[in-house]
């Protein structure tokens, strides 16, 4: 008669599975690899250069009306009045300050803005944009 013998049970590994550490490596490979060239990618920006005191310029005013209106330091102006006037800041190097109101198209607003831009004006800051700033 035979006997009936347990299979033999399996020995435990003594090691490591490398292939899910090879995976993962791999993953991380891939991850650098992408996010070095995004890391390094440079945008040219005109800071301004200059003195560090205080600008004792007075500045002008352009406003944009809800209507489309332009005014200059609260006079208003025809579009036609507009290049000569900020000839005359370009001359002087002088501060602009350009406020639109809400309502105002923003056509009209990049219209303006592109007006300025051609005139060569480089001291320009807005106004009115206090409640879009982060906290």
């Amino acid at each position: 008669m035979r006997r009936f013998t347990a299979p033999p049970q399996p020995e435990p590994f003594s090691a490591i599975n490398t292939t899910p550490l090879i995976d993962v490596m791999l993953v991380l490979l891939i991850m650098l690899i992408i996010t070095i060239p995004a890391a390094t990618h440079k945008l040219p920006v005109e800071l301004p250069q200059g003195p560090s005191g205080p600008v004792l310029d007075t500045p002008h005013r352009l406003d944009i009306a809800a209507n489309g209106a332009l005014a200059w330091d609260g006079r208003a102006i025809a579009d036609a009045e507009l290049p000569a006037l900020l000839a005359s800041i370009v001359a002087a190097d002088g501060v602009l300050h350009f406020k639109a109101d809400e309502a105002a198209r923003y056509e009209r607003f990049a219209n303006v803005l592109a007006t300025v831009k051609r005139a060569g004006v480089t001291r320009l800051g807005f106004v009115g944009n206090e409640r879009m700033a982060f906290d």
